[in-house]
């Protein structure tokens, strides 16, 4: 299959936000992904204290060294943080307390430790003043996404015109309640032209009908879809741990809270992924490729 995923947490049990990891652990997650059919994927580090980011960073680059066959799945690094709206439903499964305006002497300090290998960085656009982490970034061609965020649409606007390329799993990282016209998804997709929009389809993240409907109105030529999995991806039903917290897999393969009451990341799977395209909203092959092959790759520049 061949499939790109540029936005991979952890996989088969290994958690790449793990301070614990190793190269034996990471051997298991690239075996994994190769075995389900995917050629490269984008490792994300989340929100946590700046210094433990770093260190996440830098032991994710020092411990892909090691192997071709590593380096050649993790081909570059996603963060996704910390510079995120600490509002709750916005924040999703993010550590609320380590949330942050953005700075450019903070994302220097992330784009140092992660040794060049930045493909995307998501930040709110709100909690970026006079977008100038935006700018930094564009600048040094790192693809700069909006996600977990409320900007009004004047402050799309102005983030687009900084640099913003995408946006990440729209549909998610927002509240469960929202108003009813004026939301975040209305706004990014009236920007359908300008901006890059990944999805998590795994019929939860967003429902098959709502994902119909936004794919209707975008198309396929500027979507992606990602996995955004945790380590509980391919572990079946139990319960596990994903930033320091317990989640439960269900019967229905879905990471929850505890309690019931939220998502705690996708175990979602790209041969899922294709298989939910085909089955549920009739993709054919050639757009399926599109989703999961050609345009991960395009949104980060990667040839093949």
């Amino acid at each position: 299959m061949e499939a790109f995923d540029l936005q991979v947490n952890g996989y088969a049990g290994v958690d790449f936000n793990d301070d614990d990891l190793n190269a034996e652990r990471l051997a298991t997650a690239c075996a994994a992904l190769k075995e389900d059919g995917v050629a490269g994927i984008l490792a994300t580090i989340i929100t946590d204290d700046v210094e433990v980011m770093c260190r996440r960073l830098e032991r994710l680059v020092r411990l892909r060294e090691e192997n071709a066959e590593w380096a050649k799945m993790i081909r570059g690094l996603h963060i996704e943080g910390p510079f995120l709206n600490e509002t709750p439903g916005f924040i999703g499964a993010h550590p609320s307390a380590h949330a942050r305006v953005a700075e450019v002497s903070v994302v220097d300090r992330l784009l140092d430790a992660a040794g060049g290998l930045t493909r995307i960085v998501t930040l709110a656009p709100e909690r970026d003043h006079g977008f100038a982490v935006t700018k930094y970034l564009s600048g040094k061609g790192v693809c700069v996404a909006a996600g977990h965020c409320d900007p009004t649409l004047a402050e799309l606007r102005g983030a687009i015109d900084a640099g913003l390329q995408m946006f990440t799993h729209l549909g998610n990282g927002c509240p469960m309640n929202l108003h009813r016209h004026d939301n975040i998804i209305q706004r990014v997709l009236s920007l359908r032209e300008e901006l890059w929009m990944s999805f998590i389809p795994d019929g939860v993240h967003v429902p098959f009908t709502a994902l119909r409907n936004y794919l209707d109105l975008v198309g396929t030529g500027r979507v992606v879809m990602v996995t955004d999995a945790i380590a509980a991806a391919r572990m079946g039903p139990g319960n596990y741990r994903f930033l320091g917290r317990e989640v439960r897999i269900g019967s229905d393969l879905v990471a929850r809270a505890p309690d019931g009451s939220h998502l705690m990341g996708s175990t979602v799977t790209m041969p899922r992924i294709a298989e939910n395209l085909s089955r549920e909203l009739g993709f054919s092959e050639e757009d399926i490729q599109k989703v999961i092959v050609e345009n991960p790759r395009t949104v980060i520049g990667e040839t093949r």
